[in-house]
């Protein structure tokens, strides 16, 4: 048991619909085994009838009643960037923030998403073609994504999204930061989909209050690999689809895993321990 003056984490997640999340329980089981007090809440807008445009007032609410920091998910991880004082070099290569630590009076944005991903991608698709790469999502998970994917070595990444100018920008950030202008805004699906070995979901269809599939079945086959971000369910209608092919799948729990391992190290200053935290993951399956 944590003693009286152990230092103490008081942390929460800001998203909308998000009270499937494990995270809670990730960072608390964390803590337990290493000692260290960690209160963690989710702050649900659905829940709360509120939008993002209490973003403002909710970081205000968390600073000044003590929090050490804030996870950030969707729909806010962009939205919160102008509302902090510094980002970490990741953050503002990325384009979006995923963990906010409040130090020192400032409010200080990090991404640990790419990281993440990155860490699941290489457990478990590393061996896998990457010539060229459909991207669905061009948001702040988007962004940390396609950021690991191009590090990762994808050679052709052809990100889509509804919003045709984001996935323009999101190629326009990336070939900044990538040589070999590698990033490309989509413009024919079932073009870049029949080319592709890989296809990726970063948006949040197939979450449960989001049911669906971000491309037409029939696009998909035996030969693809196919990666999801949304754990909540943790097989979605497209992993659930694709398996049924025969394609090789990674699930959205690795990246949920490795972005919190690191979280819980900004928040606690304690290095986690990486293998009990995807145990404890695996066990609230």
């Amino acid at each position: 048991m944590p003693s009286l003056n152990t230092p103490g984490v008081l942390a929460g997640l800001i998203g909308a619909g998000i009270q499937a999340s494990r995270t809670p329980a990730l960072h608390e089981h964390e803590a337990d085994a290493q000692g260290v007090r960690c209160l963690y809440r989710l702050i649900d807008l659905d829940a709360l009838k509120l939008d993002i445009n209490a973003l403002p007032e909710l970081l205000n609410a968390a600073q000044n009643t003590g929090f050490t920091g804030l996870n950030i998910t969707f729909p806010c991880k962009q939205a919160v960037i102008p509302l902090l004082d510094e980002l970490s070099p990741e953050a503002r290569g990325i384009g979006a923030v995923n963990t906010v630590v409040f130090t020192n009076g400032k409010r200080i944005g990090h991404n640990t998403d790419c990281l993440g991903f990155a860490e699941g991608f290489r457990r478990g698709l590393g061996d896998v073609a990457r010539a060229q790469v459909v991207q669905m999502g061009a948001g702040g998970a988007g962004a940390a994504v396609a950021h690991a994917l191009l590090s990762e070595g994808v050679q052709k990444l052809n990100i889509f999204d509804v919003d045709v100018s984001r996935a323009q920008n999101l190629a326009d950030n990336l070939n900044q930061n990538f040589s070999g202008n590698r990033a490309h805004a989509g413009i024919d699906l079932p073009d870049a989909m029949q080319n592709a070995n890989g296809l990726v979901n970063t948006t949040p269809m197939g979450m449960l209050k989001l049911p669906g599939m971000p491309v037409p079945k029939a696009l998909l086959r035996s030969d693809l690999w196919v990666a999801e971000i949304v754990y909540f369910p943790l097989e979605t209608e497209l992993l659930r689809e694709a398996r049924v092919l025969g394609c090789r799948t990674l699930d959205g729990s690795t990246m949920a895993v490795f972005q919190a391992v690191k979280a819980f190290e900004l928040f606690s200053g304690v290095e986690a321990d990486a293998q009990r935290m995807q145990e404890h993951f695996n066990a609230m399956n």
